[in-house]
């Protein structure tokens, strides 16, 4: 990879795209390459839309400013569709996953974009039935690593549970579901 792999996050304060973008990153850099995970700080509250990043690269990473013309959108919560500017910066061949029940090509209508990629996966459904709670920023993660391709699954899995104990230090129950949950999204992400 000659330039970055750049990542942008959409959802909303308290479904964990910060979470997911720092702790994807720090995956993706315990396998060797060079990361960036960061939000976009404005003015959070639960519920308000809020945006993270994450760049990937087999070189020092340079940049230091939001991602505006990332290669993969990964959206958090299917109502932002049509009142964030999701699909902003994805050049054709991009590919963008939503967090939704409908399928790739009623997406791909609905965003009105022809020359992306498309793939879909219900993390709000995995999320209940693997944690008791609609959280869909671990299951959006397994989908991420199975479009994106940067990391093999099993690496994933290994370094993710490491991250997941370090995170729930005094609730390690829930990184069992947690780990469930990212698997489950590898395993059910629809791609047009």
């Amino acid at each position: 990879m000659s330039k970055p792999i750049e990542i942008r996050w959409h959802g909303r304060g308290g479904q964990g795209a910060k979470t997911a973008a720092l702790m994807f990153a720090e995956a993706v850099s315990a396998g060797g390459k060079f990361v960036q995970g960061f939000p976009e700080y404005g003015a959070e509250r639960m519920g308000a839309p809020i945006l993270a990043f994450n760049r990937i690269s087999e070189r020092p990473i340079t940049i230091h400013s939001n991602v505006t013309d990332p290669e993969i959108v990964v959206v958090l919560d299917e109502t932002l569709v049509g009142k964030a500017a999701v699909t902003d910066g994805l050049p054709p061949g991009g590919a963008i996953i939503v967090n939704t029940k409908k399928s790739p090509a009623e997406m791909k209508k609905r965003l009105g974009s022809t020359d992306v990629r498309v793939f879909t996966v219900d993390a709000n459904q995995i999320a209940l039935e693997a944690l008791g709670m609609p959280i869909p920023n671990t299951p959006m993660m397994g989908a991420l690593v199975r479009v994106s391709g940067l990391v093999p699954m099993e690496e994933f899995m290994e370094l993710a549970e490491k991250l997941l104990y370090e995170k729930f230090r005094g609730k390690t129950n829930v990184v069992p579901g947690n780990l469930e949950a990212i698997r489950r999204a590898y395993q059910e992400v629809k791609g047009e």
